[in-house]
């Protein structure tokens, strides 16, 4: 409790007048730890038990990083400036100030470098701060923060050296979340070689960075990708220097190459301008295939069109249904149509002499044995079902489609069920094949939905001759008395050797 007592005295001042002196006096406690009097506080302590008893700089970040180029000889501010600043100058204190984190709650009240040798890569900052708090204001401590300076080069330097290692870059990207047009195109390029004059390859999201010194290298290389795969192409450049006497300009050239987002297996919903493009296909359709164009077929009659990357990028659409929405089902029966009760085709359209339209009754996987109701389905698979088969099909009456054309449809012409290829019974973690793939040297990447897609695209090439025939697949060396369950490619003429190349002379590798 604070009173004041007026108990007025005068004093005389300069000019011989009184002065009245107000005396104010405090209740005073005893320190908790020493016992000295001091003003009541939320700690009843006195300074010098505070200052034992509480670490005012906890909060203070003792360890910290500094970014420093060692071509031009600058620090990194955050977030994305570089400053010149000579070893212990003021501009490199306030940049070390700056980098610790914590000192905003509290008053700086001095700070300098203790002496470091300057290729230790180290820096020592002694600070001394006071409190902010009201029981803390008279708190000043000392506190010591190290750096470690690392190296990393900044993007000026970065394009200095850049400019010398390689001129162009081909971007291939594909954004889908089905990646089997992209696994696709990767084998394409290693049985074509179309990649021999890469300086670098560089995996990023959603694709790979092809790196070249040469323009006309990374022009053989687009070229080849717009032969193979459905793709739109952007190019641009940026000037690197100019000659002014000479009139020489150096440029750095970048193509990006979309890949169209759709593949095999994807179930996609056509407008009616494209569908009249096409030969009035039928709304609904599977992509058969995926080239230089894109294979359609319509899953009901059977019948096909293509659909080229120059149409699909004029007017692009994406699939309304991914092969990780599949849905097994188990075939209960199956009778294949009559040509007469098959639906007649445009003239414009061909029908597929390879699949068969039939009737399938259906019952889901996970519900036989608890609801026996069959489901009936036509489909193009007749060539390959069978009484008590396994099959993927999309569920229409269950799926979630937010399109604007698939909205438009009438019920009646969206089947319940649109079955897409049979399932074998394959375990792929179980079993060991005879044969493999290779893969960009790239480096390793951890990506779940990239391993399922390559599991998924292997055996698209085990179930399908003609879309093995495109690629190149290796002899994987496994004792198969040890390992029965195995897959075997039957054309012994499709599996190529490994064949390393040292030192000029081709060396087989070891089979045995």
């Amino acid at each position: 409790m604070e009173y004041v007592d007026f108990n007025a005295k005068s004093s005389p001042n300069k000019n011989g007048e009184d002065k009245e002196v107000i005396q104010i006096r405090r209740n005073t406690i005893l320190c908790c730890e020493c016992g000295a009097k001091i003003e009541p506080n939320t700690h009843n302590m006195c300074t010098n038990c505070l200052r034992d008893h509480i670490d005012i700089t906890e909060g203070i970040s003792k360890e910290v990083e500094l970014q420093y180029c060692r071509n031009c000889e600058r620090y990194l501010q955050p977030p994305g400036e570089w400053i010149n600043a000579r070893w212990e100058s003021r501009e490199l204190l306030g940049l070390c100030l700056k980098k610790i984190r914590g000192l905003k709650s509290l008053n700086l009240i001095d700070a300098c470098f203790i002496w470091t040798e300057k290729h230790s890569k180290r820096l020592k900052v002694k600070l001394v701060v006071e409190g902010n708090e009201v029981d803390h204001a008279s708190l000043r401590q000392g506190a010591i923060v190290d750096y470690t300076i690392q190296n990393q080069m900044c993007h000026e330097c970065h394009r200095v050296e850049a400019k010398d290692f390689w001129r162009c870059v081909v971007q291939v990207r594909q954004h889908a979340d089905n990646k089997k047009t992209y696994l696709y195109l990767e084998q394409l390029i290693l049985k074509h070689k179309a990649h021999e004059n890469t300086l670098g390859i560089k995996p990023m999201h959603g694709g790979l960075d092809f790196y070249f010194a040469s323009e006309n290298h990374a022009r053989k290389l687009v070229s080849f990708l717009e032969a193979m795969v459905p793709v739109k192409v952007t190019n641009s450049r940026r000037l690197i220097s100019h000659d002014k006497n000479s009139n020489i300009h150096h440029y750095k050239y970048t193509w990006s190459v979309e890949i169209a987002p759709l593949s095999k297996d994807s179930l996609v919903c056509l407008s009616p301008k494209l569908r009249h493009q096409l030969g009035n296909i039928p709304a609904l359709c599977l992509v058969h295939k995926v080239t230089h164009n894109m294979n359609l077929i319509d899953p009901v009659s059977g019948q096909l069109s293509e659909l080229s990357g120059l149409n699909y990028f004029r007017s692009p659409f994406e699939a309304i249904c991914n092969p990780k929405q599949l849905v097994e089902y188990i075939v209960m029966d199956v009778e294949t149509l009559k040509p007469s009760e098959r639906k007649g085709s445009s003239s414009k359209n061909l029908t597929s002499d390879r699949h068969l339209l039939c009737d399938v009754w259906l019952v889901r996987a996970s519900q036989l044995g608890t609801n026996d109701n069959t489901i009936h389905a036509r489909s193009h698979l007749g060539h390959v079902l069978a009484v008590g088969d396994s099959v993927l099909g999309y569920s229409m009456t269950e799926a979630n489609i937010n399109e604007a054309e698939f909205e438009k449809l009438k019920s009646d012409n969206i089947p319940d069920i649109i079955l897409v290829r049979k399932c074998h019974d394959r375990q792929s973690g179980n079993r060991k094949r005879l044969w493999k793939l290779r893969h960009l040297s790239y480096g390793h990447q951890v990506d779940e939905q990239l391993v399922r897609d390559k599991l998924d695209f292997i055996e698209d090439l085990e179930e399908d001759p003609e879309f093995r025939k495109n690629i190149n697949v290796y002899p994987e060396h496994i004792n198969v008395a040890e390992n029965e369950d195995t897959e075997v490619i039957n054309e012994l003429a499709e599996i190529l050797d490994d064949v390393s190349i040292e030192n000029g002379e081709d060396k087989m590798k070891d089979k045995s």
